[in-house]
């Protein structure tokens, strides 16, 4: 996370790109890839407890995975068990690791073959003007916005600001996050490159034209973040949920400066389980949100997850869980003029004894409106014991289940956009 990364179950496998038939390197190909569990204090090794880093699994530094044509199997093995909190299924790890290491062999051959059918310096060409075009278009959108500002404020008391000032002329812009709140005690706090491609991915999302995400998005905007804040940790700082809950603040900050979205969810409500035998991990959608000119979809993944959720028969056939619940919370999602989309509510029971997570946000302060549109709804985590009795987590917590007991995700939503009363 200190060296370009995110969080620790997140392991990028980097393979340089060599000519055929000469030692010159010519690219690198690289495939990172969210593991189970990476160990730490909690399975799924995202435990709202952790303060040091070392508390949330593995810490890799560059580790050489394959030597001359050879996976170091008993090396990575080594590295991933002998750590203080070592992986739990560090057989699941070496698996992944070998998936990610073909994936870059493809890239590998692929890069090869369009060098040897199209010559090197066609390749590297058409790679700078993909980088060029896409560089282009962010530059015509810069030139017509204009100078912004945007804060909000996290759970934990944290605040994220941003300042967006505009050069026209030269169609840059500058993205500054001075004022942002120093870096946290807990593990909300998120490596620069995390705020990067919350930049980026903002920033590609205003252009229309049908371009591939790439690092020339950037090239117009200078991006400002202050060391040591929550957005540019220093070590040894707990980073679990900075990758997967400060990212979404940002990106909600990043849209309301713009003026463009109303805030989304703002979380991912990440709930990991596991005990020596089993480890799982997901993400929650609620609803997309709104903005100028339409209502935001109903239990969508969006923003920094945008991912799918297990399907409940696969769900429940490789984890001793049984899904009872999972539907729409009707009429949740922040009123406007354009509405945002409802949320969601999921209950899980469980059939073992489990150790369960929950990092989640936007359980005190709720998600804003823009442009006169109401606040979304708060989230909530509940976990209903054997005698009925329900428990209220906090929206960071830790604690353990029996057989039989379950946990309750009700989802925050989106605010609205625009006054509820301009709504046809």
């Amino acid at each position: 996370p200190f060296a370009g990364g995110t969080h620790l179950p997140d392991i990028t496998v980097v393979t340089p790109v060599f000519g055929e038939n000469s030692p010159d390197l010519l690219f690198f190909v690289a495939a990172r890839g969210h593991h189970a569990d990476i160990g730490g204090i909690a399975p799924g090794s995202m435990s709202p407890k952790a303060s040091r880093i070392e508390e949330e699994g593995i810490y890799i530094d560059p580790f050489k995975l394959v030597a001359r044509g050879r996976f170091r199997e008993a090396e990575a093995l080594e590295l991933l068990t002998k750590a203080p909190y070592p992986a739990r299924n560090p057989s699941q790890n070496i698996a992944d690791l070998k998936a990610q290491v073909a994936a870059n062999e493809k890239g590998v051959t692929e890069l090869r073959t369009m060098v040897r059918r199209y010559g090197l310096g066609t390749v590297r060409a058409y790679m700078g003007h993909v980088q060029d075009n896409a560089a282009e278009a962010v530059a015509r959108v810069i030139a017509k916005l204009k100078n912004s500002r945007f804060e909000v404020t996290t759970d934990q008391g944290g605040l994220i600001k941003v300042a967006i000032s505009i050069d026209r002329k030269a169609q840059r812009a500058t993205v500054d996050f001075t004022g942002t709140s120093a870096q946290a005690p807990d593990a909300f706090n998120a490596p620069e490159p995390i705020t990067r491609a919350c930049v980026l991915y903002v920033f590609r999302t205003l252009v229309d034209d049908e371009i591939p995400l790439n690092a020339g998005c950037l090239r117009h905007i200078k991006i400002v973040v202050p060391r040591g804040s929550m957005l540019k940790p220093r070590y040894p700082a707990a980073v679990a949920a900075g990758n997967v809950e400060t990212s979404q603040t940002i990106v909600n900050c990043l849209y309301g400066a713009l003026g463009v979205l109303g805030s989304a969810q703002g979380t991912m409500n990440n709930l990991t389980f596991g005990n020596e035998h089993f480890q799982y991990y997901e993400t929650i959608c609620s609803g997309a949100p709104a903005g100028e000119g339409f209502d935001g979809a109903a239990a969508v993944q969006t923003h920094m997850t945008n991912s799918r959720l297990t399907d409940p028969e696969v769900l429940e056939l490789r984890y001793p869980v049984l899904l009872e619940r999972f539907e729409i919370a009707r009429g949740s999602g922040g009123k406007g003029k354009w509405r945002a989309g409802d949320g969601t509510l999921r209950v899980i029971r469980f059939l073992e004894r489990m150790d369960c997570a929950i990092l989640s946000g936007f359980r005190k302060v709720r998600p804003f409106g823009l442009h006169g549109g109401e606040e979304g709804q708060l989230g909530e985590n509940w976990v209903r014991r054997k005698d009925g009795r329900l428990e209220r987590l906090k929206g960071s917590d830790q604690t353990v289940l029996e057989p039989g007991e379950a946990i309750i995700i009700k989802t925050p939503t989106g605010g609205g956009f625009g006054k509820k009363n301009e709504r046809s």
